[in-house]
């Protein structure tokens, strides 16, 4: 019995293990034939070894009939408790215990006697079982000695099992009644549980009512009097547009004025003798009046190059090498002056992402330079279309107000939760997916 263990521990896979038990179980109980039938995922199973026989066929008729007496057998011995032990026992069977399509032909493969022994897991499934038959009775000491060998064998055969995976377990630990009503009644509650909806969304920390400072004139900006983020004063110069052209007019303005003036003074002077110059002068009055228009507007132009700060703030733009040198149009926005203390959150929720969010709900700031703090704010305006954002992303814009005094500063980028209603969590969960499968079928 020890050496038997032993060769069942050694055995490489399930066919050298089987071989060993129909052939060699023969030195410890005498038996003229055995049989291993190896049970499939659910009855009737097959032959998988037979004494004698290198490999069993499964065409041969003895084959067939053997398979048929298993799968009767094991017809009987599925228990209704699954922690009935009475079929782990061996059992003596004959041929009146058979059905009689299969009785008939007992006497022409087996001798009078027979013992079915049922190998069971440890989950208490009978996976195989083997059979002797002789012409003697088993008796009760044999029975112990091949039911001691029986859990052996079991043991063995359970370590050339596949691993199952963890849903298969999850899925066997849930076969029993009571366990799997608690746990689907569980995930149903879970289901069912409010949460609040909310969405990521790319944000950034922009001035809130900033001074727009836009071009004059129409022309090319020269100098450059601020650097970025740099804070100035009432009066103090932001930028100078390209004098040349203007500078040209201006002369070219100021010598027409004096031609104008000087020809009117001419006719003005010969007028006091003669008529004909008397109306003219009114004529050369009138161009006069024109050239002192121009030249006034000329001046004006000119000095409305330089363009100065009206109230104080920060200069918010973009690198300055990219102005410098960069041609302008009337009204076209250079730099912003904004107040670094008012400001407020300006998200960018992706169409696909938005969930009715209303005017009121609320945000959390979480700034990508600091992982450790977060800011909150109260949203106040939802634009009503949809927008393309620099990343070239559809998205509305949203304007939120720190509710709390510590605000973060200007320019800071991070992630916006928008806050929603509340929802179930199959909802949350599931959301996504059944926008997606919508839009794919059409309902």
């Amino acid at each position: 019995m020890w050496q038997l263990s032993a060769r069942a521990r050694e055995a490489g896979n399930q066919a050298a293990l089987g071989f060993t038990i129909v052939n060699e179980t023969q030195s410890l109980i005498p038996y003229r034939q055995a049989a291993w039938w190896r049970a499939g995922g659910a009855l009737p199973g097959a032959i998988a070894a037979v004494s004698g026989l290198p490999q069993c066929d499964p065409g041969a008729p003895y084959v067939q009939w053997l398979t048929s007496v298993s799968r009767a057998l094991a017809r009987q011995q599925v228990p209704q408790d699954a922690a009935d032990n009475t079929q782990a026992q061996p059992h003596a069977f004959t041929v009146s215990d058979l059905p009689v399509e299969l009785a008939a032909d007992w006497a022409s493969w087996w001798p009078a006697h027979a013992l079915w022994l049922p190998l069971i897991d440890t989950r208490k499934r009978m996976q195989s079982a083997i059979v002797f038959a002789r012409e003697e009775p088993f008796n009760p000491t044999e029975k112990i000695l091949l039911a001691e060998l029986a859990q052996v064998w079991a043991h063995a055969l359970h370590a050339f099992e596949p691993q199952a995976s963890a849903l298969a377990r999850v899925t066997g630990a849930l076969r029993q009644g009571k366990l799997r009503r608690r746990v689907l009644i569980a995930l149903a509650m879970a289901c069912l549980a409010p949460v609040p909806m909310s969405v990521l969304a790319p944000a950034e920390v922009t001035a809130k009512d900033p001074f727009v400072v836009r071009s004059p004139l129409d022309g090319v900006i020269d100098q450059l009097n601020v650097q970025p983020n740099q804070h100035v004063a009432v009066g103090a110069p932001l930028f100078s547009l390209d004098a040349t052209t203007l500078a040209s007019r201006d002369a070219l303005a100021r010598k027409n004025y004096a031609a104008a003036q000087e020809e009117y003074r001419q006719t003005a002077q010969l007028a006091v003798t003669d008529d004909k110059n008397r109306l003219d002068m009114a004529l050369k009055k009138g161009k006069l009046d024109e050239s002192a228009v121009e030249l006034d507007y000329a001046a004006a132009q000119l000095a409305r190059l330089h363009v100065t700060a009206s109230r104080d703030g920060v200069a918010v733009f973009a690198d300055p090498n990219d102005w410098i040198g960069r041609a302008v149009s009337v009204g076209e926005k250079v730099m912003l002056l904004a107040d670094p203390s008012h400001v407020e959150l300006t998200a960018y929720l992706p169409v696909a992402e938005n969930v009715d969010v209303k005017p009121g709900a609320t945000m959390t700031l979480y700034p990508k330079s600091s992982p450790l703090v977060s800011y909150d704010a109260r949203i106040d305006t939802i634009a009503y279309r949809a927008e393309p954002t620099p990343d070239g992303v559809l998205a509305y814009r949203i304007k939120a107000s720190f509710t709390s005094n510590a605000r973060p500063v200007l320019g800071v980028m991070g992630t916006a939760r928008v806050h929603g209603r509340w929802v179930p969590l199959a909802y949350y969960l599931l959301r996504r997916p059944l926008a997606t499968v919508r839009q794919w079928l059409g309902w």
